[in-house]
């Protein structure tokens, strides 16, 4: 009984503070009366459940993390409740993430970090903590767009540079070429060559996956002129983690998008030492699996739902 009533105490003190939930729909969606909301936030903020950061995770986001990083392999796992709304996954992923990177680097020390790019990524930024580690270099770990904030490159690194207070190594070049020929061309060039070895020697990768339907800002803005989602889907496809479309076994999909991408083959990505993906949502359910049981990544991010939608058999 106890621990019900610390669970729901945890739950509304969650969906008030990092959720922006009033109080009158905290209870509506607990059952509780406004008043016993109330005093659970209250009693939330003496007992240190909230102060500053969210410190207590609910009983089953403990769980699920600990599942996950024995089900995968994981080095550390990060679960956060499903939001409500939707609309609200990329802000309480962003903050997750944030609180966990923060504390991350200041036990690790990293040299060097490499970014993607994304709605997330840009919340993460966002809810990051002002650092300065002014011998730490960011770089794009691949090729962009420049249509908005969200998949420009150059807006990703600058901004979390200017978080960390550090250096900013740019990676000026599209997503994909035009053909597998000119992509060898570009990618042949020492530049490119010093770069992609550059990002393969980095200390973090922060990056977040992609599905194949329209919720994708690659899908919507960045394909190839005559690749769609329908192509990638009948190729097998799942989703991408840094631009390469996956397989539900998290293996490269045989098509031509894959020889046409600016960024590290999965041999250099998976030589980083610590490989964080940020994501959730109902659409990112297969990705995120796919991600994980390849070993790709050794950090995930994500939320309840995707959670335990990874662990289903």
């Amino acid at each position: 009984m106890l621990d019900d009533l610390h669970d729901q105490m945890v739950r509304a003190a969650w969906y008030y503070h990092m959720e922006g939930m009033t109080q009158g729909d905290i209870a509506g969606r607990l059952n509780l009366t406004r008043r016993r909301v109330n005093e659970m936030l209250a009693e939330a903020r003496q007992t240190g459940v909230v102060s500053i950061s969210f410190n207590s995770p609910l009983q089953a986001c403990a769980e699920l993390e600990l599942a996950l990083c024995e089900a995968f392999g994981l080095v550390a796992a990060v679960v956060v409740p499903t939001p409500a709304n939707p609309e609200d996954m990329h802000r309480v992923l962003g903050r997750a993430a944030a609180d966990f990177f923060y504390r991350f680097i200041q036990n690790h020390r990293p040299k060097s970090i490499g970014v993607g790019w994304g709605t997330t990524m840009r919340e993460i930024i966002r809810a990051a903590r002002q650092v300065k580690l002014d011998d730490v270099r960011v770089y794009s770990m691949m090729g962009g767009l420049t249509q908005g904030t969200e998949i420009n490159t150059f807006e990703t690194v600058r901004g979390l540079a200017e978080v960390l207070g550090a250096k900013s190594e740019y990676f000026a070049a599209p997503i994909y070429m035009d053909t597998p020929q000119s992509r060898e061309v570009v990618a042949a060039q020492a530049v490119f060559q010093r770069t992609f070895e550059a990002i393969a020697n980095v200390d973090i990768a922060l990056a977040n996956v992609g599905d194949v339907s329209e919720k994708s800002l690659q899908v919507r803005y960045g394909l190839p002129e005559g690749v769609s989602a329908g192509d990638l889907t009948k190729a097998g496809a799942v989703g991408d983690l840094i631009g390469r479309y996956l397989d539900a076994d998290g293996q490269e999909i045989d098509h031509v998008i894959n020889r046409l991408v600016l960024a590290p083959t999965f041999e250099a990505f998976r030589r980083i030492p610590t490989r964080i993906v940020v994501s959730g949502g109902d659409h990112k359910h297969a990705i995120m699996r796919a991600v994980a049981r390849a070993g790709h990544v050794n950090i995930v991010v994500t939320d309840v739902d995707c959670a335990r939608a990874m662990l289903a058999k």
